[in-house]
């Protein structure tokens, strides 16, 4: 009886699998590209998957990029925007190029907000791949360095809401605490907005990597909180009815946390994707900080429960995607 339950139990895994490849699904396991890189942001555009990520250690004079047509083998691609030495301004700092979010917009065209010398640059382009401008015709930051005194000018992720109105959200702390995060309407050109209109919008233990997410008609801003050098590092949620809160955390929150057997340490600065009705969290994680910081992308399954909170997150399950 039990030897005929196993052989049950293993012809309906292979049959899986095999209905999984026949729909030209692939079968991951982490880490989903070879190589030192973090803060992960992804589009599909014409059937490719294009991914932007800093490059480690604390980022570089260029983004990394890859394409790839099933996520699972990824060829390196160069873009000519942004660079250190193309976005500095009188309000930069010496930090180099991290932390790019591209969107693409109603008008078809591709929009990246990327952090360079702590301060939001925004470029756009026609294709993924570029080639890439400054968004803005004075070649000026979109969010100063100094913009919101005491506060760090980094992380901005864009979010287009069913109506058509795109947000931006960004900030974190100074000195690895205070982390805050603001939002504003975007402009109908996805390059300018209203200072004015800045909202102060910081969830509860908030630090930075601010991402909104909406699931049946309620909004989920994720984020990341503790020090991204260590394994205090993790993603956690809050729910609100509006793209400006209030908020209040999740159940399961945090939902992404060092593994017990740190396999998975210090994982966040994450972005989410979606095939058919599964999402997917796309991650970084730490694989050195013994001197440097070193760190390479994951992906794992993200599932809702019945009450419309987030799931614990299950690393190095391996997916099918």
């Amino acid at each position: 009886m039990f030897k005929n339950q196993i052989l049950l139990v293993s012809s309906l895994v292979s049959l899986f699998i095999v209905s999984c490849k026949n729909n030209h699904q692939a079968y991951m396991q982490n880490p989903v590209v070879k190589g030192d890189f973090a803060d992960p942001s992804i589009v599909k555009y014409e059937g490719k998957y294009y991914m932007y990520a800093t490059r480690d250690p604390w980022g570089g004079e260029y983004l990394a990029v890859m394409e790839s047509k099933d996520f699972k083998n990824w060829e390196q691609k160069e873009i000519n925007w942004p660079t250190k030495t193309l976005c500095t301004s009188s309000t930069s700092n010496d930090s180099r190029v991290w932390a790019p979010s591209v969107i693409q917009g109603k008008n078809g065209m591709f929009y990246m907000y990327v952090s360079v010398g702590s301060e939001v640059w925004v470029g756009i382009s026609q294709h993924p791949l570029g080639p890439w401008k400054n968004g803005k015709l004075d070649n000026t930051p979109l969010i100063r360095g100094n913009m919101i005194k005491d506060y760090h000018m980094i992380d901005a992720e864009a979010f287009i809401d069913d109506d058509g109105q795109a947000y931006l959200y960004w900030g974190s702390g100074l000195n690895w605490v205070n982390g805050h995060c603001f939002v504003v309407k975007l402009n109908e050109d996805m390059v300018s907005f209203n200072e004015e209109k800045i909202k102060d919008v910081t969830p509860p233990n908030y630090f930075e990597a601010p991402f909104m997410l909406k699931y049946n008609n309620k909004y989920y801003l994720m984020y990341s909180d503790g020090k991204c050098t260590t394994e205090t590092y993790k993603v956690r949620y809050a729910i609100g009815d509006n793209p400006y809160g209030p908020w209040k955390e999740g159940g399961n929150s945090p939902i992404l946390t060092t593994s017990v057997d740190k396999s998975t340490l210090g994982p966040g600065h994450h972005t989410i994707i979606k095939e058919g009705a599964q999402h997917y969290i796309v991650y970084h994680r730490i694989t050195d900080n013994s001197k440097e910081l070193y760190r390479e992308i994951a992906v794992d399954s993200l599932n809702f429960n019945i009450e419309g909170n987030i799931e614990k997150v299950r690393t190095n399950s391996g997916v099918f995607f």
